[in-house]
């Protein structure tokens, strides 16, 4: 059975629009042109769409996501890793959804907090097809193998300092720092030392392309909005590129 890109769109709730773009940068070409020139799709093409739109939801630009459909071409086994991957992310949303429902109770009763239930379901782990889809399966079970080895003080510890960061470089943000100021560029050195020091990074790994790894991320965070909300909108996640790739380049001329 084909589908009209009519059809099409109305099953998936798309558009159109989007399906005319990505057949014009050849994410997903029409199966073939009906007589009426309506673009037409089989069921193989659903199945790349339905994967496009899972990989959309994970935020990955369209050409990271054409790479990722064409490293596994069986559709079975992709969509079997995708729908194990659904199943953590459900299994994790019940956990916060319990952790968050527990707090509330304790706030009513006027009980005091148990910091150790509070955070269930609030780790790095909520992203393992995004990194696995990224930087591979081996960066996350490194990275997911440190993560789960902290105590619960030493993940309150790392996430504290991240979130100090993040407040720093709002701050800077907000007054108007210039990117190769020293502020910035301390702020860039601490960025970067952070990045290095996180297993299953890329910038983790001796043998890692750090300046490559480093610039890819300084470009995500103003193109993906969940990243640029971390520095208080675009305008801040710009100042954290610019000056990261400040840092990279006067790292660069001093080697």
């Amino acid at each position: 059975m084909d589908w009209s890109i009519q059809e099409t769109a109305q099953l998936t709730g798309t558009t159109s629009r989007t399906l005319r773009h990505y057949d014009a940068i050849g994410l997903l070409p029409p199966t073939y042109i009906a007589a009426n020139g309506y673009r037409c799709y089989d069921e193989a093409a659903l199945v790349r769409l339905q994967r496009i739109l899972l990989l959309r939801e994970l935020g990955l630009p369209l050409t990271r996501i054409a790479e990722v459909l064409d490293r596994t071409e069986d559709p079975v086994k992709a969509l079997s890793e995708h729908v194990l991957s659904l199943g953590h992310e459900q299994e994790r949303l019940g956990r916060q959804i319990a952790a968050v429902t527990a707090t509330i109770t304790r706030l009513k009763a006027g009980e005091p907090l148990m910091a150790e239930e509070m955070f269930d379901g609030f780790d790095h782990r909520d992203h393992e097809e995004e990194v696995t889809a990224r930087w591979g399966g081996e960066a996350y079970r490194r990275s997911a193998e440190w993560w789960t080895g902290l105590s619960a003080q030493e993940r309150c510890d790392f996430k504290s300092q991240v979130d100090e960061l993040r407040r720093d470089w709002i701050a800077a943000s907000d007054d108007g720092e210039d990117p190769e100021s020293p502020r910035c560029q301390e702020l860039a050195r601490r960025h970067i030392a952070w990045l290095s020091e996180t297993p299953g990074t890329p910038a983790a790994d001796p043998d890692g392309d750090l300046c490559g790894y480093v610039t890819g991320l300084a470009e995500m965070y103003v193109a993906d909005e969940r990243f640029a909300a971390n520095y208080g909108g675009v305008r801040g996640a710009s100042l954290v590129r610019d000056s990261l790739l400040a840092r990279l380049a006067t790292a660069g001329q001093d080697s």
